[in-house]
């Protein structure tokens, strides 16, 4: 029996952030080789809690013990020297380096050229990095250059990155959030395999099939505070789920079935090329019809949000037509399509969906302001906006701190999507295309967006849902289109594709059939 009974524990932890109270008097304790997983919502605190642990803040209040010794960690380098390794949602990786160069740097193993000049050893780092990528199941070519390889290999050089440095307490930050089902499959394998070789896994996700799956414990914070610490073999995802979001959840969508009606959008073969000119879509063609969601599946950086960019007026298509309502809209400005019936929920939120320094007001109105009674002869009616964003602000749940005059750029990421989902659906197009509209969002919120999405669907609206995930595709589809490289792979209706099949087409291992 060790010394100690946690590797880790958090005692008491408070963390404030001026008008919010990040983590409340939190308690967490770990113990060696466990898989431990941390639940909340949007803003409940996780992140916060891991970034002190991985030396990025300081508690203002509370204890961090590591293997039984109490520990200021006060850099994310002071962590890495405690055994601390943290997997970021967004990779920190150098684009134009090598695997092995990415993975060693800091830590390069250097020797003496002509005896004298220090330089590093790049062919042991290379031989040691495939040496440790096979050790732990996540090989890879230490040569490929950063760029060059897909997500779920640049995954696997984080996770050797925090190994190479020899990290026995690993942080995973939504791990699965750009992968495929049966990527997922293969990163939960290795998460388990890096259990049995006696390290300890903290993983932060709202996904709870997979915590299910691979988690031995889970805490569930709520507004900062620790709601509870359960054993995930004898609590239901559905009692984790209601503790998260503090009501009863619905996995559900419970929609009816579709009712088709005229075609919509018709996209013909439409090729669209990126700044280096070079075709990210290829050749696509698709309808969406009234009444339906038609939904695009596909890994990250495949050319399907392209494809809404070019529907909406974002990206200039470079061969093909778009077509809405029987009108070619191909050479249409951006307005000219709003006007004529596309509501767009972007990707990039902060950039392109929000002007971050206007008031919510004004970003609910971006829509209406040229028009009565919103202005009348080029002169703003400020009262119009006003009492135009309280009504949305109540009927779509949208929190802020100080109502209509909230600055957005103040407000979280899941009101800032509640907000331009608002705007959109309130202009009632005929069209409308959500892209990645649940991204980062807690169960509570992607309730409620699968539920407005469906509604405007039995309204008789056209719906085009980009996602990267899977399980909303599956939820809320009627018509599923699968892309890989630029091309569609497959359209067919929803019930008769399985995960599996479409994770098959999404990695381009079914063709098109």
């Amino acid at each position: 029996m060790s010394e100690y009974e946690y590797i880790v524990e958090m005692r008491h932890i408070t963390k404030r952030f001026p008008g919010i109270v990040a983590n409340d008097d939190v308690t967490v304790r770990i113990r060696k080789g466990e898989i431990f997983a941390l639940l909340g919502e949007n803003g409940a605190g996780k992140s916060t809690l891991m970034s002190m642990l991985f030396g990025m803040y300081e508690p203002d209040e509370g204890e961090i013990w590591i293997r039984g010794e109490k520990v200021k960690i006060t850099s994310p380098n002071h962590a890495t020297r405690l055994n601390i390794g943290m997997v970021h949602q967004h990779f920190k990786l150098v684009s134009n380096y090598t695997i092995a160069e990415n993975i060693i740097m800091g830590m390069e193993p250097v020797k003496k050229a002509l005896g004298i000049f220090p330089m590093v050893d790049i062919k042991k780092a290379n031989r040691d990095i495939r040496e440790l990528s096979v050790r732990y199941g996540l090989e890879v070519e230490p040569e490929d250059v950063i760029e060059n390889i897909n997500v779920s290999t640049q995954q696997r050089v984080e996770i050797l990155k925090m190994l190479y440095r020899e990290a026995e307490i690993l942080i995973f930050d939504e791990p699965t959030a750009v992968l495929t089902p049966q990527e997922i499959e293969f990163l939960l394998d290795i998460i388990r395999g890096l259990r049995e070789d006696g390290k300890t896994i903290i993983l932060i996700t709202h996904k709870l099939e997979e915590i299910k799956q691979v988690a031995d414990r889970c805490a569930i914070l709520n507004r900062g505070k620790l709601i509870d610490v359960l054993d995930v073999a004898t609590t239901s995802t559905r009692k984790m789920a209601n503790l998260m979001v503090g009501r009863e959840v619905n996995f559900q969508t419970g929609k009816k079935d579709a009712e088709f009606g005229e075609v919509v959008l018709d996209v013909q073969n439409l090729t669209v090329k990126n700044r280096d000119h070079f075709e990210v879509v290829k050749n696509v063609s698709f309808q969406v019809h009234a009444g339906e969601i038609f939904a695009i599946a596909g890994v990250s950086g495949n050319g399907q949000v392209e494809i809404a960019d070019a529907i909406a007026g974002l990206a200039k298509a470079s061969g093909g037509k778009i077509v809405l309502n029987g009108k070619d809209i191909t050479q249409d400005s951006i307005r000219e399509r709003s006007l004529q019936g596309i509501s767009y929920i972007p990707e990039d939120r902060q950039n392109v969906g929000l002007v971050m320094d206007f008031s919510l007001s004004e970003n609910l109105g971006l829509k209406n302001y040229h028009r009565e009674p919103f202005s009348h002869r080029g002169i703003l009616n400020k009262k119009e906006f006003d009492d135009y964003a309280d009504r949305l602000i109540g009927e779509y749940d949208i929190r802020s701190s100080q109502g209509s005059r909230t600055v957005v750029r103040s407000m979280s990421g899941g009101n800032q999507q509640k907000a331009i989902i608002a705007r959109e659906i309130e202009q009632e197009n005929p069209l409308m295309i959500f892209v990645q509209p649940t991204r980062g969002l807690d169960i509570g919120a992607i309730e409620n967006i699968h539920r407005q999405m469906i509604g405007e669907r039995d309204k008789g609206r056209a719906v085009l849902l980009i996602s990267l995930e899977l399980d909303e595709i599956m939820n809320c589809a009627d018509t599923i289109g699968v892309i890989y490289n630029g091309q569609i792979q497959k359209i067919a209706d929803a019930k008769t594709l399985t995960t599996n099949e479409v994770g098959e087409f999404m990695m381009g291992v079914r063709q098109h059939g």
